[in-house]
């Protein structure tokens, strides 16, 4: 059986190969803010549409992160990409990390930006519920995208997002992402990856703060750094684009190509927080 084909855009023709996995709101339109600056004589940029989003709404599937991380390696595949970085934003972030852990001789490097961590996010349940039914109920994602943006941001703004987020997401994909991206815990299989590993937060997003990245996502990367940017909540792509744009092409241009399993092991207990915590 011919694996699916994770629906994409390519964009550069750089030699460091990245691929970008949206989050839980969005499909790949998620990144359009950043497109016009992208680097893309340094880089390629593959943007996905991952199952039950944009171009792959329709799309049958478990709506899992291990089976996106198997979408997207099916897709490097068939891109002839051996070795690649990942970014991912938020939900998106679960499945690169999935990703690392089912290939991780193939990641370059591993950014998230307000990225879910491997161990989940398990929420109260009043917020479950809030969660839960943003599924068919619009009033509830523009709630939750208030809260995690600092609820400073304009109404037509938080608007805009629950349309678009409503226009690109099947419902019974979006709920089921849920159960996947909050509930699974697999952690485990990432714990000292030598991957460089960068946690981008917003200041303004109270849920998958910095404080959260330092007792997770740097506990578990050796190599792991933080970068957190003042001005933006949940979606820096869309408060903070040019900021966030530099924070994650420095990150990936610092890669030393060749550089060996035995020397990342060297440096394990290296790990960086580039807000200057412990």
């Amino acid at each position: 059986m011919t694996p699916f084909l994770l629906p994409h855009t390519l964009l550069g023709e750089g030699p460091h190969k990245v691929i970008a996995v949206h989050g839980w709101f969005a499909d790949r339109t998620a990144f359009a803010p950043l497109l016009a600056d992208l680097d893309v004589g340094a880089f390629q940029y593959a943007l996905v549409d991952l199952r039950g989003y944009g171009a792959a709404r329709d799309a049958v599937g478990a709506y899992t992160t291990s089976e996106g991380a198997t979408d997207v390696l099916d897709l490097a595949d068939r891109l002839g990409w051996e070795r690649f970085s990942l970014v991912g934003h938020s939900m998106g972030a679960a499945v690169a990390q999935r990703v690392l852990a089912a290939a991780p001789h193939r990641v370059r490097r591993l950014a998230g930006v307000s990225p879910v961590p491997a161990s989940g996010l398990p929420l109260p349940p009043e917020q479950w519920e809030l969660f839960a039914s943003a599924a068919h109920t619009p009033e509830n994602r523009r709630a939750i995208i208030d809260v995690t943006t600092g609820g400073v941001r304009p109404r037509a703004w938080l608007d805009r997002m629950v349309r678009r987020s409503l226009a690109v997401s099947d419902d019974k994909a979006f709920r089921a992402w849920l159960d996947s991206w909050s509930g699974e815990d697999f952690h485990t299989e990432i714990d000292g990856s030598p991957v460089a590993a960068l946690a981008v937060t917003g200041a303004l997003d109270p849920a998958l703060s910095a404080d959260v990245m330092r007792g997770t996502w740097l506990r578990w990367f050796p190599q792991g750094e933080l970068a957190e940017l003042p001005g933006a909540g949940h979606y820096a792509m869309d408060e903070a684009p040019l900021e966030l744009i530099r924070t994650l092409e420095d990150f990936l241009r610092a890669d030393s190509v060749g550089i060996t399993d035995d020397t990342h092991a060297a440096h394990a207990a290296d790990a960086t927080d580039r807000t200057g915590a412990a």
